[in-house]
C-alpha cells in the first residue's frame, strides 16, 4: 500500500484527468464492466449504442473482466502506452461484482497503472476498503447537489439501506449523507479524489460553488463541472452556456483546482 502523499503525487503527476502534462504523453482507457445501477439520475439513460456514443450511462457493449483486460492489451499493443485504467459505468462500478474481478486483475497484469474509478458515491462508504485492496488509487465521484431537495430534483430514485427505492427528499437526503461520508473515508484512506459535477440550469447551479468548497473542506483534489447533456428528465432542459460552464468553474475555483 502507498503511503497517502507518494499516491497522491504519483496520481497529481501522472494520471492525464490531474496533470496537464500526463494528459499530453499518457492514454486512459475506461472498460464497461459495470451495468448495473443503484440510483436513476434525472439526465442518465443506461443503454449500450454505438462506439461514438458519450452520453451518460451508454456504452457499446459490456465486457467480462477477462474481456476487459484483453482489451487494455490490445490498447496498448495498438497505442503504446496509457497511464490509467478505470472503470465508470455504463452502471455505477461499485454496485457491480465484476468491478472488483477486474480491478483485481488490472493489478495482477499491470501494476504500474493506476486503477481509477468513477461513482455516483451511494455505495462508496461501504466499498473504500475493497477499492483500497484492489490497488485503486484514485476515484471520481458525482456529487450534484448540497441540499436534499435539490437532489431530489437530480434523482428519480436512490437505492435505500434495505434494498427499497427512496424518492424525493428521502432519497435526496440519503444519497448526500453517502456521498459525503464515502468521499470523507477515501481521502482518509489515501485516495486521489475527484468531484464531477452535472450543471443543471435552474436546479442546481446555485449550489455548485458550495459543493466545491465542501469537497475542499472535506480533502478532495479536483473538480469537474459538466454541462447537462439533455436526456431523460431533463430531456426539454436548457443545457448551460459556454459562459456559464466558465462562470461556475471561477466560482468554484476560489475553493478548488478546477478541470478545464
Amino acid at each position: 500500500m502507498h503511503s497517502a502523499k507518494s499516491n497522491e503525487r504519483h496520481v497529481m503527476n501522472n494520471h492525464p484527468c490531474f496533470s496537464e502534462a500526463a494528459h499530453k504523453i499518457g492514454g486512459r482507457i475506461h472498460l464497461p464492466v459495470a451495468p448495473d445501477c443503484n440510483v436513476q439520475c434525472g439526465y442518465c439513460v443506461r443503454k449500450f449504442d454505438c462506439v461514438n456514443e458519450s452520453r451518460p450511462g451508454v456504452a457499446s457493449t459490456i465486457l467480462s473482466p477477462q474481456e476487459a483486460i484483453e482489451r487494455v492489451e490490445a490498447v496498448i499493443e495498438r497505442t503504446g502506452d496509457i497511464a490509467a485504467i478505470g472503470i465508470a459505468g455504463p452502471g455505477d462500478p461499485l454496485a457491480n461484482e465484476a468491478t472488483f474481478e477486474t480491478l483485481g486483475l488490472v493489478r495482477r497484469y499491470y501494476p504500474g497503472k493506476i486503477g481509477c474509478v468513477s461513482t455516483n458515491g451511494l455505495a462508496l462508504p461501504d466499498r473504500v476498503a475493497d477499492l483500497v485492496a484492489a490497488g485503486v488509487r484514485s476515484i471520481t465521484v458525482t456529487i450534484n447537489a448540497v441540499m436534499p431537495e435539490t437532489a431530489a430534483e437530480v434523482y428519480l430514485w436512490v437505492t435505500g439501506p434495505d434494498g427499497e427505492r427512496l424518492r424525493g427528499i428521502e432519497a435526496g437526503r440519503h444519497i448526500l449523507d453517502r456521498q459525503w461520508e464515502g468521499l470523507r473515508m477515501a481521502v482518509e484512506a489515501g485516495l486521489v479524489v475527484k468531484v464531477n459535477t452535472v450543471l443543471i440550469p435552474g436546479v442546481n447551479d446555485l449550489e455548485i460553488p458550495m459543493i466545491a468548497h465542501l469537497a475542499s473542506e472535506y480533502g478532495a483534489h479536483k473538480h469537474n463541472i459538466l454541462p447537462l447533456i439533455p436526456q431523460n428528465k431533463f430531456a426539454k432542459a436548457t443545457p448551460p452556456t459556454p459562459a456559464e460552464i466558465h462562470q461556475a468553474r471561477a466560482a468554484c475555483g476560489e475553493y478548488l483546482s478546477q478541470m478545464t
